[in-house]
């Protein structure tokens, strides 16, 4: 695929971002696609290897060769198809995926992997700017009715493949919008809502019934963002509806209890990512976390950290430091061990770049505030990973000052008030127990599909599982389904 000899004859050409000081002034975007030229000559890099690891790297398993060779010759309305194939939104992953397909990339073996992710966001941006992404409603009418529980990535997924094949698909979602994480947890200048927006206006006109601020369940969880205005049972549901997805988060966040955990600026990170957002779309709040002028520490040294990162850098944060309780992962990673696995290595994303210190190996032992409740410092000490276990380094302690803490340490599991509801098993994380292969259950017509039955996960791995248990939902309501897995 691509041009035989490309991957020889042109270096990587990574996506360009605006100055720092430029995007620092707001929450747009800064990534900058590829031109036609660009990403033609990327997808000439494409090697025609005889195993395509690229694909089996990819959780949704995307025809990456063939929609490079089409890129590479100028097709590219047969590239948004070929992509379209696989993936429901490839807008979504083509900015906010690790891109493991890279990483299995046979010319990453041994050099520079082709720009998969770049080339992916060049076809979609095209595509919606020429006009060729267009409703697809069904011809036919099944009579069925779906309820789907979630509207993330995976949510999204299911319902608008399950309203394709003909089915009548309400979308439930317990906040003001549709998205998810998508909508409340990326920050706007990684992914902009409007992305989102577009898509849901494709599904409605799809057939797909959207109801936000709709709980389903009986008691809300305590640390879970939720804005709904009206509850409904699940045992209501479930009588009104054919078949019933939960495809909620994982959202239950990782907490923190040491001693000092109860002062005024120590937050989990959803605490404060959300708001911002909703500030973003024109919500006013009575209050919100801001981390102007102040010291910031973040904990946790994944995507959601790096989020705290790049919203209190926009704030206007005097510094911002961030810690991990893991070691320093090596600059780069001994390809002949690792490929075509994902690998452990450092990795500094944009936010990192505009302004941050990382410290690793460090264990947070204690808030310390003042007289007012108000944090204002935290006691830490240095761990030693010799031995494949934690041990704290006697003598290592220090203080670090904070006025403000955010807690990124990930998602433990889903609501488990929404799952004792509804009466499902749970596997030994806590999360839905369903297998891939059905996505079904222990109670009767309920599915799961996502973080909600998989653990937190990344946005290409819930696509994957919505349209796989869209399938599976197709073969319970009419015996067989000609959608894909």
């Amino acid at each position: 695929m691509g041009k035989p000899t490309g991957f020889m004859e042109f270096q990587r050409l990574s996506e360009d971002y605006l100055p720092v000081a430029d995007r620092l002034k707001n929450y747009k975007e800064f990534v900058l696609h590829l031109t036609d030229a660009e990403a033609g000559q990327q997808a000439a890099r494409c090697m025609d290897c005889g195993i395509p690891f690229c694909t089996s790297g990819c959780p949704i398993n995307n025809i990456i060769p063939d929609w490079n060779d089409l890129v590479y010759r100028g097709n590219w309305k047969e590239a948004l198809d070929v992509l379209h194939s696989t993936n429901n939104f490839p807008e979504f992953t083509g900015r906010i995926c690790p891109a493991p397909c890279e990483a299995a990339c046979t010319v990453n073996l041994n050099g520079d992997a082709v720009g998969i992710k770049s080339i992916e966001h060049a076809i979609i941006d095209k595509a919606w700017e020429n006009g060729w992404v267009v409703p697809q409603p069904s011809a036919q009418k099944t009579g069925k009715k779906v309820a789907v529980v979630g509207s993330g990535p995976a949510g999204m997924a299911a319902a608008q493949q399950l309203a394709r094949a003909g089915h009548d698909v309400t979308l439930f979602e317990k906040n003001d919008r549709v998205g998810g994480l998508l909508r409340y947890g990326i920050p706007d200048f990684k992914f902009e809502k409007s992305h989102i927006d577009r898509r849901v206006a494709q599904m409605e006109a799809e057939g797909v019934t959207v109801r936000t601020g709709v709980f389903i369940g009986q008691e809300h969880d305590a640390g879970v963002n939720n804005l709904s205005m009206t509850t409904i049972s699940p045992a209501a549901l479930s009588a009104e509806f054919d078949a019933v997805i939960l495809s909620g988060g994982s959202e239950v966040p990782r907490d923190l209890t040491i001693p000092g955990r109860q002062y005024t600026g120590v937050y989990n990170a959803m605490a404060f990512l959300p708001q911002q957002n909703r500030v973003n779309a024109g919500d006013v709040l009575p209050e919100q976390i801001k981390a102007t002028g102040k010291r910031v520490v973040v904990i946790g040294g994944g995507d959601t950290g790096s989020d705290c990162v790049g919203t209190s850098n926009r704030h206007g944060a005097i510094s911002v430091m961030q810690l991990e309780v893991m070691p320093r992962p090596p600059e780069a990673e001994d390809k002949s061990l690792v490929w075509p696995n994902w690998p452990l290595k450092l990795r500094t994303s944009s936010s990192h770049d505009e302004g941050c210190e990382r410290d690793w190996s460090v264990a947070t032992k204690e808030f310390v505030g003042n007289a007012a409740g108000q944090v204002t410092a935290l006691r830490c000490v240095r761990l030693d990973w010799s031995s494949g276990k934690p041990v704290e380094i006697t003598g290592s302690e220090f203080e670090l000052q904070a006025d403000l803490v955010f807690l990124a340490m990930g998602f433990v599991h889903p609501g488990a008030n929404m799952l004792a509801a509804f009466g499902v098993e749970k596997d030994g994380r806590g999360n839905v127990a369903a297998n891939t292969e059905n996505y079904r259950t222990s109670v009767d017509k309920v599915f799961a599909a996502g973080d909600m039955r998989r653990g937190q996960s990344l946005v290409v791995w819930a696509i994957r599982e919505g349209r796989q248990c869209a399938r599976a939902v197709d073969e319970f309501l009419m015996g067989s389904s000609v959608l894909p897995r």
